[in-house]
């Protein structure tokens, strides 16, 4: 059974990096990102502490209710900032990034051999 996503699914946007490391990954996230993930831990928070009032355990089921929307809501937005650099999301504001990084990007002259 083949398990790699590229195999089954061609990616429908421009690919900035079929294999994005961690950092660029996580330096990619978008303010809707960050604020799906922290949407997700407050609920996550929120839905602890509720769930514990009964039992009388209020503290200690928000700490982990809070960790479980914390990774939750770090993989969620990570799927979509890889997504997006892998050509699987709508990936515009990136192409624009990426373009303009280009640009800026010094050119390294070297000995030029005559074609004469």
């Amino acid at each position: 059974m083949n398990t790699d996503i590229t195999a089954s699914t061609k990616p429908e946007y421009p690919v900035i990096d079929r294999n994005p490391p961690f950092t660029t990954v996580v330096g990619n996230f978008s303010t809707l990102d960050y604020l799906r993930f922290v949407t997700i831990t407050g609920v996550s928070v929120t839905v602890g502490y509720l769930s514990g009032i009964k039992p009388g355990i209020k503290g200690p089921s928000m700490v982990t209710g809070g960790l479980i929307g914390l990774m939750g809501g770090f993989m969620y937005a990570y799927q979509n900032s890889a997504g997006r650099i892998m050509g699987f999301f709508p990936n515009d504001d990136e192409e624009t990034t990426k373009i303009c990084r280009m640009e800026r990007t010094p050119v390294v002259t070297g000995i030029v051999a005559d074609k004469g």
